[in-house]
């Protein structure tokens, strides 16, 4: 299973980084939500794809699950979530001000 996993992750990390590198503003912002999941999945698959029952203290279990990648996972995710508003938001507005998202035309051209 590990496997499979880290050949999507690199075929998350490669479709992220061919978005990054696209001339579309809303390209490049899907890219770097990408690139954040990619990284997520790679998190958890590193830390191991076990099974074992819930760290309970009552319970006699002969495996448990580490918990602590999936907290920091998810603690990551909500960051993510934040991030993602903002860039969408500056996004936007760079839109709304300049009427284009082409990043060629936003850089301007080296006369000015």
């Amino acid at each position: 299973m590990e496997i499979l996993m880290i050949f999507v992750i690199g075929v998350i990390f490669t479709v992220s980084t061919y978005l990054i590198l696209s001339k579309s503003l809303l390209r490049v912002v899907i890219g770097v939500i990408m690139l954040g999941h990619g990284a997520h999945l790679l998190f958890l698959t590193l830390a191991g794809l076990k099974k074992g029952a819930p760290p309970l203290l009552g319970e006699e279990a002969v495996a448990y699950a580490d918990p602590l990648p999936q907290a920091v996972v998810l603690t990551a995710i909500v960051i993510g979530f934040g991030v993602t508003a903002f860039l969408l938001v500056i996004a936007y507005r760079t839109y709304k001000v300049h009427k284009t998202d082409d990043l060629d035309q936003l850089r301007g051209s080296a006369d000015e």
